[in-house]
């Protein structure tokens, strides 16, 4: 079995070295059907197992979930949920990824998942663990990554110049948005904002936005997580990011 799985160099997963991770250590972070999904897709191809993989099948196997819902009966069978679950997958609705819970557990510096339900349940029309039991198992796996993983490698950047001035004017675009705004148009703001500043590239505005605010080099649509995390707690978190706070703390 182990000949099946590579580490993050490329090497060939050994029990002996413990350079790859156990099922057990997979399932603290992340759901059992997660595994499924990555041993279902090319079964006979050598594939990278280690954790960074994780939050990526994760959020693939929630994307496949939702769309099986969707789809008609004849395309379910192309569909690696439709066989995971033997034909009969949940019907309920996954309103947030993994990824964006990260980024709440990051943003929030969560020890436990009561601290990023109250942002959950305004984002997601007043769900709760009761109403949407799967996404509690995401957002109780999401603080164990995060905890683990994403906890001890953050850093924090003060921002430069250009950044400083371009955040500036973010937060002030920000203050004129309705607070119901959709992440699409949120989206949009952000992306007229590096347009303005003129940074060469706007993958580095984004790749700024992460590693000043949030203290990594990157994640889901930023658009996204400023939707879930609320837009004036955002302006507030670049409030301090340009004041020089400990966002760390």
């Amino acid at each position: 079995m182990y000949e099946l799985f590579l580490d993050d160099k490329g090497q060939k997963i050994s029990k002996s070295k413990g350079n790859g991770i156990a099922v057990e250590e997979w399932l603290t972070y992340a759901p059992p059907e997660s595994l499924s999904l990555f041993m279902f897709q090319q079964p006979k191809r050598a594939k990278r197992l280690y954790f960074d993989v994780i939050p990526k099948n994760t959020d693939e196997y929630v994307t496949f979930r939702t769309k099986l819902n969707n789809e008609e009966s004849d395309k379910k069978v192309e569909n690696p949920s439709w066989h995971i679950h033997n034909g009969d997958a949940p019907k309920d609705n996954v309103p947030l990824s993994f990824g964006l819970l990260l980024n709440l557990a990051s943003v929030c510096h969560a020890e436990e998942t009561s601290v990023i339900w109250g942002y959950i349940a305004r984002y997601a029309d007043d769900a709760s663990p009761r109403t949407h039991p799967f996404l509690d198992t995401l957002a109780n796996l999401a603080v164990n990554y995060y905890r683990d993983f994403v906890r001890p490698s953050k850093t924090y950047r003060q921002p430069s110049d250009l950044e400083r001035q371009a955040l500036e004017q973010l937060a002030s675009k920000f203050s004129e948005l309705p607070n119901d705004s959709l992440s699409e148009d949120i989206q949009t703001v952000i992306y007229s904002v590096g347009k303005e500043y003129q940074f060469e590239n706007l993958r580095d505005w984004f790749q700024a936005l992460y590693q000043v605010l949030l203290g990594q080099d990157q994640g889901p649509r930023f658009g996204s997580f400023v939707a879930l995390y609320g837009l004036d707690e955002s302006i507030k978190l670049i409030k301090r990011a340009l004041a020089g706070e400990n966002l760390a703390a």
